[in-house]
């Protein structure tokens, strides 16, 4: 029922797509034919066949069957758009990118597959147990056939059969094999609903004996779209001359900071130079050649290298720079050349969500890049148990291990490419689904839209599912154990009561019956 479930989401990408033509015509043809780079209309009451990004107007797209979120989101020429996802009002026309088995939906629908098909750690338990379990009722079955074709005094051996029959009928351990594999299927599909992907079962049990979550700043935090706020550059070069070969040197850079730089010289129309022999180390910066210009942007010491060392993480300032700002600074053949400061907005739901996980009994730090200002503004708005500022992503992993020697279960969240070596080292890695395919490859489990409210839910769903485990565990026994002295004539001398195989047979498929149930609650979590 869970992958009926999980695959009914498939049904939900439309068989036919209307594409765009360059002289602005529109033609319907199948979905399997539309390619990345297409130009796609999707009119009211639509779902969208392909994943992509707005280009022409604004639009309210539904992506509860993303995310579990029932309200419309606004989206704005240039978000992302997913396959799937209902258009609720207006026309508007998307580019295509992800086609096929790369949209998110059919990646869902695959690590969901995945996910369900590995074993959680409590799975072991009951390996255990009927590693002893099995034996011993073998033992009893046979010594009830002993007793009563040894100590009864009339067709002994037949009663004695029966008994041993009864006792292997009872305990037999289907309840016991299914009261782990059924929850954990049942609870990952529920999660996949909610937008929480669970690409590792033992990362989702884990969490729910998690103490410490280390959070990354930019994107998960925040909205990861800063803005700069200020310049401040030397004599040698204007500010705008500046902000152009920042620009053009950090053009080949995915990275929010660099996104955010690029798109302020683009507003101010400065013209922008093809940048050659670009480098970029993740966490610290990047270089690259514009006009014959050697060019460095990074939080560095000017005339410095770039160092993994934070104590050189400093870049000293004057001007008034907003507290909760980033601070890049940019050096030019060598030479300090100025400081750009960047804003983060931070996400209207972050506040809420790290009020509930504190709740949840979550001790959270925030881990980041920035100087530590920035880092204390935001840690102070937020109510956050602490921070780690001026940190490397090689730091980031090494913070994640201090944590874990002082005896805590450290949940590591984060979007980046510089954080995947600290999601990789975590108890549970938990990747932003708006961040970089690395991140989410080296994280246990995904949040498809990045909000920190799935991550609340995700410690719900986790808590439910071990707790639902547990239940089913126990049922298991305590049919098998109840039922064991009575199949095998325990009470016959007292009050003359024995087991018919038929109804040992009955009380066996109840007690399977009563574990699937049981873990059936778990979709209604």
């Amino acid at each position: 029922r869970t992958d009926l479930a999980i695959r009914a989401l498939m049904h939900l990408t439309p068989k036919i797509a209307h594409r765009v033509q360059a002289n602005g015509t529109e033609e319907d043809v199948p979905v399997a034919d539309v390619h990345p780079g297409d130009m796609l209309r999707v009119r009211p009451g639509e779902n969208l066949p392909v994943d992509g990004v707005l280009v022409d107007s604004d639009a309210e797209i539904d992506e509860s069957m993303l995310t579990g979120e029932p309200l419309p989101v606004a989206k704005h020429p240039g978000d992302k758009v997913s396959a799937g996802t209902l258009n609720t009002t207006g026309s508007f026309v998307f580019r295509a990118e992800r086609v096929g088995a790369d949209t998110l939906l059919a990646q869902i629908v695959r690590l969901v597959e995945q996910a369900t098909e590995r074993e959680a750690p409590i799975a072991r338990l009951a390996d255990r147990v009927s590693a002893w379990f099995v034996p011993i009722v073998l033992v009893i079955a046979a010594t009830s056939f002993v007793a009563w074709t040894v100590f009864a005094p009339e067709r002994g051996w037949l009663h004695g059969l029966i008994n041993a029959v009864s006792v292997l009928i009872i305990a037999c351990p289907c309840a016991l094999g299914l009261a782990t594999p059924v929850s954990l299927v049942t609870g990952i599909g529920r999660g996949a609903q909610a937008g929480v992907l669970v690409k590792d079962a033992a990362a989702l049990e884990r969490l729910s004996s998690a103490t410490t979550l280390l959070i990354d700043k930019t994107g998960t935090l925040t909205e990861g779209r800063p803005q700069v706020v200020a310049i401040d550059s030397t004599n040698d070069f204007p500010t705008d001359e500046l902000l152009r070969l920042a620009a053009s040197a950090e053009s080949f850079s995915e990275h929010p900071l660099a996104r955010a730089i690029v798109g302020a010289a683009q507003q101010r129309n400065l013209p922008l130079s093809a940048a050659a022999d670009f480098s970029a180390e993740p966490g610290a910066g990047i270089r690259a050649t514009v006009d014959g210009k050697r060019i460095e942007v990074g939080r560095v010491i000017p005339n410095a290298p770039l160092k993994t060392d934070e104590t050189t993480r400093r870049v000293k300032h004057n001007p008034p720079y907003p507290e909760s700002a980033t601070l890049v600074a940019i050096t030019i053949d060598g030479r300090p050349a100025g400081t750009i400061a960047l804003a983060d907005e931070i996400k209207p739901t972050t506040p809420g969500a790290i009020a509930e996980l504190r709740r949840l009994g979550l001790k959270v730090y925030m881990v980041t890049g920035d100087r530590a200002a920035t880092a204390q503004a935001v840690a102070l708005k937020l109510g956050l148990d602490g921070f780690h500022a001026d940190v490397t992503p090689a730091r980031k992993q090494e913070l994640v291990r201090e944590h874990q020697a002082k005896g805590e279960k450290v949940v590591f969240a984060g979007d980046g490419l510089n954080d995947a070596p600290a999601l990789a080292a975590a108890d549970v890695g938990i990747a932003m689904g708006t961040g970089t395919d690395v991140a989410m490859h080296s994280a246990g489990l995904v949040l498809v839209k990045g909000e920190l409210t799935a991550l609340v839910r995700a410690v719900h769903l986790s808590r439910a599912v071990l707790r639902n485990i547990k239940q089913n565990l126990f049922w298991a026994f305590a049919y098998n154990t109840l039922g064991l002295p009575l199949a095998a004539g325990a009470f016959y001398p007292l009050f003359g009561w024995l087991l018919n195989p038929m109804i040992a047979g009955a009380a066996m498929s109840l007690s399977s019956i009563t574990v699937v149930a049981n873990a059936l609650r778990l979709r209604r979590t």
